[in-house]
């Protein structure tokens, strides 16, 4: 898959679905603690989100890091916005605002 039509790819998950993580993985079987950790604080929340594992998509590891100028994994995509990697989402956990911006989210897209 070229670059464009990857991007084009990535832009389409990231629009369509109202919580996304990229992630090395998958929830039930992550594969680096970032990622284990960054799915689990989506999934405290109670709230659906979609997750895209990287390492089964070549293309989605290569050029996601284009997408949003972020160079590492995981990446989490809350309303079509990039919120960060897995501290950022830690911190908003902590925080008590992730399941809100989730929520909100979720509650737009419909």
């Amino acid at each position: 898959m070229t670059e464009q039509a990857t991007l084009d790819k990535i832009h389409r998950q990231v629009t369509e679905n109202p919580v996304v993580i990229y992630m090395k993985g998958s929830p039930q079987f992550p594969m680096c603690g970032f990622s284990s950790r960054a799915a689990q604080a989506l999934a405290d929340t109670g709230l659906p989100f979609s997750f895209v594992n990287v390492m089964d998509d070549p293309a989605i590891f290569e050029f996601l890091p284009k997408y949003a100028e972020w160079p590492t994994f995981p990446q989490i995509y809350i309303g079509g916005e990039l919120v960060g990697g897995c501290d950022i989402v830690l911190e908003l956990a902590e925080r008590n605002e992730l399941k809100q911006m989730m929520n909100d989210a979720i509650e737009n897209q419909k």
